[in-house]
């Protein structure tokens, strides 16, 4: 495996950490569904404290899955649009491998088919 490969392996895993958790997952889809929040936003939506929603955001960051803009006293937060896509293409990726698979299992099957109605037919 080539460091180009073990560093996309490496992201992709991160994202997939990342997003193992439901809350992670929820606040994904909280922003967006609304786009870029404040952490104080952020910890509106949820029944956890801060400093949870605050590790919580620290692992999404570490992942590239979300950004942080500072303006004045506040963090806003943000999607990352190319983290969204790496996930994306990694699932497209694995969809056409199982596609296939499961293209080269009907053939066999259907070559068994036509094997067992030619032995029937013989009888």
């Amino acid at each position: 495996m080539s460091s180009v490969q073990r560093d996309n392996a490496t992201e992709t895993q991160e994202l997939f950490n990342a997003l193992a958790e439901p809350t992670r997952r929820s606040i994904i889809e909280l922003l967006a569904t609304k786009g870029q929040l404040s952490v104080t936003d952020i910890c509106d939506n949820f029944d956890v404290s801060p400093p949870a929603i605050s590790q919580h955001l620290k692992v999404l960051r570490k992942a590239n899955f979300v950004r942080v803009e500072k303006r004045a006293q506040q963090r806003i937060y943000q999607i990352n649009r190319r983290a969204m896509s790496e996930l994306e293409d990694w699932v497209q990726k694995m969809t056409k491998r199982y596609d296939a698979r499961y293209d080269a299992l009907d053939k066999l099957l259907e070559a068994e088919k036509k094997k067992l109605a030619k032995g029937g037919e013989k009888k």
